[in-house]
């Protein structure tokens, strides 16, 4: 994928038309790269891990292979909600210094595979300190709602992989 800015997008890699799995959390509608997503769960047992931190939900156990579980409503400092029947983990795939890493994701919903052209993906904007906007790649406009693309790679930082917090 090319990374340079283009007049009709001027957030570096965006500047093609991006596939995005849409998911909610507190009534709004987030995008992540499809390529980044492994798969889609609805609400499975998850092992407690203790002294981590209160987003770090635990472990589960994925055809044998243990996965961490965050609560992306509690990272990102959202009220707490109960798990409903709607509640899916995505189990993404991301990039960091201990290389690729699957990780479970809790959302309140997830909605559907979306097409958003380039040209309706605008920079994050600027929150003030206050807001941390570090993992918002871009805001897409539909025409009936605003989609918020994480950078899922940027969600978490290497100590709290480590369940160091």
């Amino acid at each position: 994928m090319t990374t340079e800015a283009s007049p009709n997008c001027p957030t570096p890699g965006l500047v093609q038309d991006h596939k995005l799995l849409q998911f909610e959390l507190a009534g709004e509608f987030y995008g992540v790269d499809i390529l980044k997503v492994r798969e889609i769960n609805g609400l499975m047992d998850i092992t407690a891990v203790p002294q981590t931190p209160v987003f770090m939900k635990g472990l589960i156990n994925l055809r044998g292979k243990v996965v961490p579980v965050i609560d992306l409503r509690l990272k990102f400092g959202l009220e707490e909600s109960e798990y409903d029947a709607r509640t899916s983990i995505i189990v993404i795939e991301f990039k960091s210094i201990h290389g690729q890493v699957q990780m479970g994701i809790v959302v309140d919903a997830v909605s559907e595979v979306i097409s958003i052209p380039a040209a309706q993906v605008e920079p994050a904007p600027n929150f003030g300190a206050r807001l941390k906007s570090e993992y918002i790649r871009g805001m897409a406009k539909t025409k009936d709602k605003v989609i918020i693309i994480l950078d899922i790679d940027l969600i978490l930082t290497d100590e709290e992989l480590t369940f160091g917090g």
